[in-house]
């Protein structure tokens, strides 16, 4: 008989055998700020126009070369549970905002780097936690009163590609203006009179070959397909959509057909393609010139469709074929009957192109409001291409931003500068410990002009020295200068930079919000087995464990 071995007492006792538990500053708070700490250093020197590159293979070996935090987070499996919430937290920016993830996670691993010294100076985790959630509601309110820039028409290019400017600058230095033209002008050219603007609308097509500024916007739909049939245009076209294969018609049971003579074979087969005719003949009577399906086209079919004159594409996604009913204005018919005049898509040119040595089927709007624009990006490599789409999907984002919120913060570090020397002299009317929380807080702000200055090779101290003479000086937009050699300040309204409000808004509540959660830790139980085999069907203690 197998000796028995007692457990150790305390909480531990009550758990199943191989589970651990954390408890204490230096067990679990410690544990959760070192980890939060470490990533958030990890993503920093990816914060801002000069930030480096990571290069990630993710678990299905894919590689990815970036400087987009969101990217680098998804595409990492982190398993400690304080960063997961960092994570969650950057996640829920990017749901909210679009843009600024990375914003969140410098900002959260900060205020926790901070946290730490006032733990080990006594201060109690409540006490850092309200100081930073009395922190946060001062900032929200500093916050509108900083607004420098704010677009009137959001209809109008110039002022909106200056507003876009920015982000797009973050991701790619020196293409800025060009990229930030081409999302402008795919935005502007979908935004709807009544409703409101859907990011969904703008669709991207990359395609290998030539250079970024060979890019263009396409207003209508652009895919990656040559067409079935022999037609490669048409103009004016009236489109038929289907879900359902075009080809014989196949029966839904089992059938068996008994043929007798040869006679009755030749009229049965004849019966088949006079059948699939007449319906082809019919759709062609409804004036359609192009039929777009979701599924194959049968020989026949093409043969008919040829005969006819119709221009067949097949699309393998049936996302790709909502989208393009709503950018033709048709309907997706389940099975090949003849269209309806509401039912049939209508749009101004169809045609096959060809870009570098890729073969596309364009469907072009050239009416004033298309319902769906097109980014094609070209490039020389996937990975450069997946870059460009990334910062694409930032300004589109942002446009979305501004027809909720047209308000704009000054951005490269000038509102972090600005909220940090206001809120230190908000901590000298505080009474409570609450102040010196308050203060952290305000510390925790500097690290992003110091990120920028760090990843631009320039001496951080003496940026922040300059920025916080500047400010005291009542100069609100200074900010640093990236394209200076030397430590520098620049007016940002006169190089448009800009940070949108919303953005920045929600950044500030969800980073607060995470490290205010990790620091309310004080224990941490994992009740999986740590390691070892995985309990069979019948579990532990079951009739079929020996």
């Amino acid at each position: 008989m197998a000796l028995h071995v007692p457990k150790a007492p305390g909480f531990a006792s009550m758990l199943k055998e191989g589970a651990r538990a954390y408890s204490g500053l230096e067990e679990a708070v410690y544990r959760n700020i070192n980890a939060c700490k470490e990533f958030a250093n990890s993503v920093r020197s990816a914060y801002g126009p000069n930030g480096m590159n990571k290069m990630i293979i993710n678990h299905i070996e894919k590689q990815f070369v970036t400087s987009d935090a969101g990217t680098i987070m998804r595409e990492l499996d982190v398993e400690h549970p304080a960063a997961k919430l960092m994570i969650e937290a950057s996640q829920m920016q990017e749901a909210e905002a679009g843009d600024g993830t990375n914003f969140v996670v410098v900002f959260c691993g900060a205020l926790l780097e901070e946290a730490e010294e006032l733990l080990r100076l006594g201060v109690t985790s409540s006490d850092i936690t309200e100081g930073y959630e009395r922190a946060l509601q001062k900032t929200l309110d500093i916050l509108p009163t900083l607004t420098c820039h704010e677009i009137k028409d959001y209809r109008s290019l110039v002022p909106v590609r200056n507003a876009i400017r920015a982000t797009v600058m973050s991701k790619q230095l020196g293409n800025e203006d060009f990229l930030a033209d081409l999302i402008a002008k795919a935005c502007i050219s979908i935004m709807p009179e009544k409703t409101t603007f859907n990011v969904d609308n703008i669709r991207v097509c990359k395609i290998l070959g030539s250079g970024l500024q060979m890019s263009e916007v396409i207003p209508g739909m652009v895919f990656k397909r040559f067409v079935e049939g022999e037609v490669t245009s048409a103009t004016k076209a009236k489109i038929a959509l289907y879900s359902c294969p075009v080809d014989i018609i196949q029966t839904e049971t089992k059938g068996t057909v008994l043929i007798k003579s040869a006679e009755e074979l030749k009229t049965f087969s004849q019966g088949e393609e006079n059948l699939l005719e007449a319906q082809i003949k019919a759709i062609v009577d409804t004036g359609a010139t192009v039929i777009v399906a979701g599924a194959k086209f049968g020989d026949m079919a093409l043969h008919y469709m040829n005969k006819y004159g119709l221009m067949a594409v097949r699309l393998n996604s049936k996302f790709d074929l909502r989208r393009l009913s709503k950018a033709v204005n048709g309907t997706v018919l389940p099975r090949l009957t003849p269209p309806s005049t509401e039912e049939l898509g209508y749009c101004d040119n169809v045609y096959v192109h060809e870009l570098g040595d890729t073969s596309v089927t364009i469907f072009k709007s050239d009416g004033s409001e298309s319902r769906i624009a097109t980014v094609v990006i070209r490039g020389s490599t996937d990975n450069y291409m997946d870059d460009i789409e990334r910062v694409v999907d930032d300004g589109v984002n942002t446009f979305k931003g501004l027809t909720r919120d047209a308000r704009f913060l000054p951005g490269a570090g000038a509102v972090e500068i600005e909220l940090a020397q206001q809120l230190s002299e908000f901590a000298d009317t505080l009474p409570g410990l609450e102040q010196y929380a308050v203060r952290k807080f305000a510390k925790a702000l500097e690290f992003f002009p110091k990120a920028l200055a760090e990843n631009s090779g320039v001496n951080a101290t003496e940026v922040l020295h300059q920025l916080y003479l500047a400010h005291k000086q009542g100069k609100k937009t200074e900010g640093f200068d990236i394209e200076s050699e030397q430590p520098a300040t620049i007016d940002v309204t006169t190089k448009n930079i800009f940070d949108l409000y919303t953005t920045k808004y929600w950044g500030l509540k969800y980073a607060v919000g995470a490290a205010c959660t990790i620091l309310k830790v004080d224990e941490i139980i994992m009740a999986k087995r740590a390691g070892g085999p995985k309990p069979r069907a019948g579990g532990p203690g079951s009739d079929d464990e020996s």
